[in-house]
């Protein structure tokens, strides 16, 4: 750790006797707890996970193999989702929730990979508890981040959550998504405190607005479902959007509703 004294102190202190500066045994300060020794050089070079920005690279040992995280994105879609830890509840029902609809992520071009504050050990055998829970079939990996290497990368955790830490002095983990197009760019995060169970249905739905719109050029409305109307956006004129979508529908001047499903 860098000197918080300026560089003429030494020089200075040398001026006095030497049993001054010898410390006591009673005022040594404790250790500073592991995480927070990580957080105070991890902080530092940690990237702002902005929409748009590069996610992060890594690699990580998961349930399926050791991945190079761009190379396992690929030319795909990925949700990222974390959770605390192993054999908790809530994420015993998260992770049976997305086991199931996968297939309806497959079918949208879309990879799905967890993360957990464990070792693959015990990621095995939770899974195991997922399935018979759930009555489930989990397929996707699961990544081991005992160490919360990928968990500091990706900010997933919380201020509160630093004095919640475990046996190892690391804080846990907190419930994040990230979804990442297949040009590795963060296209939208969710974070959710431990306690709070994701909505599975909710994540699903917010990929189909993002490929949408990517796609035809649109906006979606408040809980907008594939198959309904769509925004036109301010930056298309009225007469051009009839002329790309056929149908607009002018509440305002600057509200205009069409239909990309047909």
């Amino acid at each position: 750790m860098a000197s918080v004294l300026p560089r003429a102190a030494p020089r200075a202190l040398a001026r006095f006797s030497a049993p001054l500066l010898r410390p006591q045994a009673s005022l040594s300060r404790p250790a500073t707890p592991l995480f927070r020794r990580y957080l105070a050089t991890a902080t530092e070079e940690q990237p702002r996970l902005r929409l748009g920005s590069t996610a992060p690279n890594f690699k990580a040992k998961t349930t399926q193999g050791d991945i190079d995280f761009h190379q396992f994105i690929g030319d795909k879609w990925v949700v990222l989702f974390s959770h605390p830890a192993d054999f908790t509840p809530v994420c015993t029902t998260e992770l049976g929730a997305f086991a199931k609809l996968k297939p309806e992520f497959d079918k949208r071009g879309v990879k799905l990979i967890g993360l957990s504050a464990n070792d693959l050990g015990s990621h095995d055998r939770w899974i195991s508890d997922i399935n018979e829970i759930s009555n489930s079939n989990l397929q996707f990996p699961i990544i081991a981040d005992a160490d919360r290497k990928v968990a500091y990368l990706y900010d997933m955790v919380d201020q509160q959550d630093l004095s919640n830490i475990d046996e190892k002095g690391i804080a846990f983990t907190i419930r994040s998504v990230f979804v990442i197009d297949p040009n590795k760019k963060i296209r939208l995060t969710m974070l959710y405190p431990a306690s709070t169970g994701r909505n599975s249905m909710e994540v699903l739905r917010v990929v189909d607005s993002l490929q949408t719109g990517d796609k035809k050029g649109v906006t979606t409305p408040i809980d907008w479902l594939p198959g309904e109307d769509v925004i036109v956006p301010p930056t298309v004129s009225t007469a051009d959007a009839k002329k790309k979508f056929g149908d607009v529908r002018e509440v305002k001047p600057y509200l205009r509703f069409t239909n990309v499903a047909k």
